[in-house]
């Protein structure tokens, strides 16, 4: 059957972050149990979440040996989480998962066979933008089917809920020390390392949701991240700064035609 994995049970190694998610982890759980791939492993990493988040996930995965969490005594940040993790991980393939994602029950066994099949070290998916109580805001991002190391340089085409990459063949692939926008870069150092583009499945297979002042009112700082993002390249103050004017070009004229109304 088409876009199924074909080779012996690689493993998979899901990465989540947890911070004070205790409204949805127990949706973003149940939609890792319910995927019909099941040799995966889960790591979430708990980053001194101050509400239940953490008894959630200890009664929900109590049965659960695949599954494993890393209770941090300080707060770190997402970037450290996801590095912890992914140094831990024992999976032939990393894919992520934040905690109020969801992922469609499909997700890996789509993807993994999609990866097969066009013999591909990087990919992605389409994705679907969801409110706090799990309903379509009717909006879609649509995978590109080729992503360059180039495009993806200019901005970033990833949803990270939705990309998974081969640690077998790239290695352990570890986020910069940024604030924001660690995700970014670490999709465009493994399309470095595959050299090769990274493949988009255009299925909805994962749900991003929107949550209350999930958006910066704050421009200035997002100018900022972008910046702090080209610099951590380890591009120069002036090469940055016109790679951060060609990001805009490319968010508000070109981005906007992969994205779909519903």
């Amino acid at each position: 059957m088409k876009n199924e994995p074909t080779n012996s049970n690689p493993l998979v190694t899901i990465i989540t972050p947890l911070f004070n998610a205790e409204k949805f982890i127990a949706q973003t759980l149940d939609s890792v149990h319910h995927q019909t791939y099941t040799n995966w492993e889960h790591i979430l990493v708990d980053d001194a979440s101050t509400d239940a988040s953490v008894q959630i996930v200890e009664q929900k995965t109590q049965n659960d040996s695949r599954i494993q969490l890393i209770k941090l005594p300080k707060n770190k940040g997402a970037a450290f989480c996801r590095n912890h993790a992914t140094t831990l991980a024992n999976g032939d393939y990393i894919a992520f998962l934040d905690s109020d994602d969801l992922w469609h029950p499909e997700k890996l066994k789509r993807q993994l066979g999609f990866m097969t099949v066009n013999n591909c070290d990087v990919s992605f998916t389409s994705y679907v933008h969801i409110d706090e109580t799990g309903e379509s805001l009717g909006k879609r991002i649509l995978a590109l089917p080729k992503l360059s190391y180039k495009k993806q340089h200019r901005n970033n085409y990833v949803g990270n809920l939705t990309g998974m990459y081969q640690a077998s063949t790239l290695g352990k692939i570890l986020a910069p020390s940024i604030r924001k926008r660690q995700d970014w870069a670490v999709w465009l150092e493994a399309i470095k390392k595959s050299k090769s583009p990274a493949l988009g499945l255009q299925e909805d297979l994962a749900y991003y949701r929107i949550r209350e002042g999930s958006i910066s009112a704050n421009k200035l700082n997002l100018i900022k991240y972008n910046f702090q993002f080209y610099r951590s390249l380890g591009h120069s103050w002036l090469a940055s700064l016109g790679y951060l004017l060609r990001f805009f070009w490319e968010y508000f004229f070109v981005r906007p035609k992969h994205i779909e109304k519903l």
